[in-house]
């Protein structure tokens, strides 16, 4: 089997549900980094028309797809053979496409807007910041009710649709005011324990040292930003002028 080309900017979390997915099914990938800056522009943008990541390119079936739900799908109908990430019966098999339904139309949008507002955004806008974070908080209480007696979303297994959860989650401290990496659950128990179980797993640990990696390599900082940028709005400044936002060595 040839390796998967999986395209990622390193500091966002959406990325790395693929490379762990990958990791945990043993399959070959090559992981290909490429700057905040240069995502609207070729090659990236020829193989994504809205400009994002993630996206693979996958050279044993010749598919090249964008959107993470729809490449965990694709990884997992094509190469769990085993369904060791999945089930085959009707009634799961659906339960776990809405926990990944759930998890890329509630959990990525409000984090994502809630660490933009407290992170990136150009000024602080309070009444953004309590909407988004109230919603993180929504989110978590919706999972950590239904973890209640239980170890995993669906079934007596890990699945796809667990391990779909873990990239942002791990960024709690950055989507939640005030909250430190060692805090960033308190309040919900069971969340946590369903977290630590799968970043334990050495899946995840080499998904991280791959991308701590490539964030030395590009010279960022946790929010994404190059360690000399002063803040977002500069980044962006510095990319709309088509100037070199790589920091100086």
């Amino acid at each position: 089997m040839q390796p998967i080309r999986v395209w990622v900017t390193p500091p966002g979390p959406n990325p790395w549900k693929i490379p762990f997915l990958l990791e945990e099914l043993g399959l070959p990938y090559e992981v290909k980094p490429i700057k905040f800056d240069d995502v609207k522009k070729p090659p990236l943008i020829d193989l994504n028309p809205n400009g994002r990541v993630l996206v693979i390119e996958d050279p044993n079936t010749g598919l090249t797809l964008w959107e993470s739900g729809t490449i965990i799908n694709y990884i997992i109908e094509q190469y769990d053979t085993k369904k060791s990430l999945t089930y085959t019966d009707l009634a799961d098999r659906h339960h776990l496409n809405q926990w990944l339904h759930f998890q890329t139309s509630g959990q990525g949008p409000y984090y994502g807007t809630s660490g933009w507002f407290i992170n990136l955004h150009s000024e602080k806008v309070p009444s953004a910041i309590e909407r988004y974070t109230q919603q993180v908080r929504r989110v978590l209480g919706v999972l950590e009710g239904w973890l209640e007696g239980k170890q995993w979303l669906v079934g007596d297994k890990m699945t796809y649709a667990d391990m779909a959860w873990v990239p942002y989650n791990d960024r709690m401290d950055m989507v939640l005011v005030g909250v430190s990496e060692a805090d960033k659950f308190e309040g919900f128990p069971n969340v946590q324990a369903w977290h630590e179980r799968m970043t334990s797993r050495p899946s995840w640990q080499r998904s991280m040292e791959i991308r701590a990696r490539l964030m030395d390599e590009q010279g960022l900082t946790a929010t994404g930003v190059p360690k000399d940028i002063a803040s977002f709005s500069e980044y962006e400044a510095m990319i709309k002028a088509g100037k070199d936002a790589t920091p100086k060595q």
